[in-house]
C-alpha cells in the first residue's frame, strides 16, 4: 500500500447496535467518511475504538471489516496490543494475514510492567510478523512510559518497528523523538489538540479520534502546513479549535460518539461501564458543531 505513513490517521470509533453488537454497516460508513475526507489512513481497534471492551473475535471482525471497506484506498493500521503476549501475537498475525498495512501495539495495561518486561513483549510481537509495527505509548493507561532513547534503541534492533504513536501529550518528549530518532522511527502524535504544533515541529502526522467527526477539516490544516502556509493552517485551526477543545475537554470516547450522533451518524453510546456524556456536555458539543455548518447532517 505505502512505503511510509504520514499525515492524518483516523482512530475509528466503533458503532454499536442497540443490542450492543458491532454495527458493521455503520462502521463501513465511518470508514468512507474518513477516506472521502482525505485522511491518510484509518485505524481499527484503537483506544477511540474501545478495543479494551471487546472480545478477541470482535476485534478480528472489526479489523477485517475496516480492511475490506478501505479496499486499498488508504492504509489500515490495526491495533493488536493486549494484556498477554500470546494474545497480542495471535491478533497481530491475524491482522497481518487479513491484509493490514501496519500494526499498532499498545503496551500491556492494568498491571504496570518493568521496562525489561515491556521491551520483551514489544520485541516478541514485532518479531512475530513481517509488516511494519507502530509502538503505542500510552502511559496514562499502561503505567509505563517509553522514553525517546529507549524507543530509538528498540527501533535500531528491530527494523520493522518503524513508527510510534506518542500519546503522552508532552511536546517536549515528542520533540526528542522527532529530532533525535527520526533516522529510525517516525513519530505520530496521539493528542489531537497538538496537531498544529506537532506537524510544525516535524512529526510524521497525527492519529486523531476527532477525525471521525471532522476529517476534511483536520486534513486541511495538515495540507496547509505541508505547503508551508502557516498562516493558512492557523486560520483553519482557529476555526475548528473550539470544537476540538470541547471534545478534548470532555470524556473523549463518549464525546466523539455524541458528536457523531449530532451530525447524523447514530453510532450509539460507549460500552459500559463507560457512560454517555451528560446533557450539559452534549449541549456544548452541539453548539460547537453548529459553528461548523458543513459538518451537520452528515449522511
Amino acid at each position: 500500500m505505502t512505503d511510509q505513513l504520514t499525515g492524518i490517521l483516523t482512530a475509528l470509533a466503533t458503532p454499536f447496535t442497540p443490542d450492543g453488537a458491532i454495527d458493521e454497516k455503520l462502521l463501513r460508513r465511518l470508514v468512507d467518511r474518513s477516506v472521502d475526507g482525505g485522511v491518510d489512513g484509518v485505524v481499527a481497534c484503537g483506544s477511540t475504538g474501545e478495543f479494551a471492551a471487546m472480545t478477541g473475535d470482535e476485534r478480528r471482525l472489526l479489523v477485517e471489516t475496516v480492511i475490506d471497506q478501505s479496499a486499498g484506498r488508504v492504509p489500515v493500521i490495526a491495533q493488536t496490543g493486549a494484556v498477554s503476549t500470546r494474545e497480542a501475537v495471535a491478533l497481530s498475525q491475524h491482522a497481518e494475514a487479513a491484509g493490514a498495512d501496519v500494526l499498532m501495539v499498545v503496551t500491556p495495561y492494568y498491571e504496570p510492567l518493568t521496562m525489561d518486561e515491556t521491551l520483551h513483549y514489544l520485541a516478541t510481537v514485532a518479531d512475530s510478523v513481517q509488516i511494519p509495527v507502530m509502538l503505542y505509548n500510552l502511559p496514562g493507561a499502561t503505567g509505563v512510559n517509553l522514553d525517546p532513547d529507549t524507543v530509538g534503541a528498540l527501533a535500531h534492533k528491530h527494523p520493522n518497528i518503524k513508527y510510534i504513536k506518542d500519546t503522552t501529550g508532552d511536546m517536549s518528549q515528542a520533540g526528542k523523538l522527532i529530532h533525535h530518532h527520526s533516522d529510525v522511527i517516525s513519530t505520530f502524535i496521539g493528542w489531537d489538540a497538538l496537531l498544529l504544533a506537532a506537524v510544525a515541529e516535524g512529526a510524521a502526522g497525527v492519529m486523531a479520534g476527532t477525525a471521525n467527526v471532522m476529517p476534511a477539516q483536520l486534513v486541511a490544516v495538515h495540507r496547509a502546513l505541508l505547503a508551508g502556509d502557516l498562516a493558512g493552517a492557523r486560520k483553519q485551526w482557529d476555526r475548528i479549535y473550539p470544537l476540538m477543545d470541547t471534545l478534548m475537554s470532555a470524556p473523549f470516547i463518549p464525546a466523539v460518539k455524541a458528536a457523531l450522533e449530532e451530525i447524523g451518524l447514530p453510532v450509539g453510546g460507549p460500552r459500559e461501564p463507560m457512560l454517555p456524556v451528560n446533557t450539559e456536555t452534549r449541549t456544548r458539543i452541539a453548539a460547537a458543531l453548529n459553528a461548523l455548518p458543513e459538518l451537520t447532517n452528515a449522511q
